[in-house]
């Protein structure tokens, strides 16, 4: 076995190069509709996606997002959103293998079937249990509870990429709870069904290898860092050594 700390930053690329590989997204690419929504590691999933059909020359991460959790000395609203909304290009809605530029998921929802595949990002995740909630700052519940339609209507393939940075330690059903409850202030949270893509299902997803938590946190841009135990067959460490040093450059997130 073998340790490794990876960045917020490396854990984003890592899970984006795992969910382009994930079998129902390869499906979905040949045969029917992938709905990447924006969200900043799904901005990181969408360039690999991207690279899949033809190459992401025109996509950029740099406002593919609703709402952001920035530090207090920088602009936001209560609800992350940002002065400058005319610069959101919209999700990344991929059509039998070819990009929809513009679209978003209220464009399409109605069309979803069984075999397409919905990409959301969250922001509490329940480790022990392989769950996850969702921030919501949206009157109207935002995209997630308008693509829990196709979701739990129509079957459509739930995918929820997220790091281990944003691991919360409660029971999520309770913290939404409080967080709901009439008369509090602030963003609520709803805890959803779908396949939770972290940096643990990534390394086993792209070499087959075991990882685990082990520790976090760092200094000097390795803030919110995390630390990995990773073990299999050799050829497995292997592959997963080779793959985390290819990323592990992986520069910072900049609006």
């Amino acid at each position: 076995m073998f340790q490794v700390v990876l960045t917020t930053a490396a854990g984003k690329r890592l899970i984006a190069r795992a969910v382009a590989t994930h079998p129902a997204v390869q499906r979905a690419l040949n045969s029917g509709t992938i709905v990447i929504i924006a969200g900043t590691t799904n901005g990181y999933v969408a360039e690999e996606i991207l690279a899949l059909v033809g190459g992401p020359k025109g996509f950029s991460r740099r406002r593919f997002f609703r709402g952001i959790t920035l530090p207090p000395y920088m602009p936001a609203t209560e609800t992350g959103r940002l002065p400058g909304e005319a610069e959101f290009p919209g999700d990344v809605v991929i059509i039998k293998g070819e990009w929809q530029r513009g679209k978003t998921i209220s464009d399409l929802l109605d069309e979803l079937r069984e075999g397409d595949v919905i990409l959301k990002g969250a922001n509490s995740l329940d480790l022990v249990h392989k769950r996850a909630a969702i921030l919501i700052g949206d009157p109207y519940g935002g995209t997630i509870v308008a693509s829990l339609q196709a979701v739990v209507g129509r079957r459509v393939h739930l995918l929820l990429p997220v790091g281990l940075e944003k691991r919360a330690p409660g029971n999520l059903d309770e913290l939404a709870a409080k967080l709901n409850t009439p008369g509090a202030r602030g963003t609520r949270l709803l805890p959803v069904p779908g396949e939770i893509v972290s940096e643990i299902e990534a390394i086993s997803i792209l070499s087959g290898a075991t990882a685990e938590l082990v520790a976090g946190g760092g200094v000097c841009g390795a803030e919110g860092s995390i630390r990995l135990v990773v073990s299999g067959e050799p050829r497995e460490e292997k592959l997963a050594k080779e793959l985390i040093e290819s990323l592990a450059q992986e520069p910072p997130f900049r609006l």
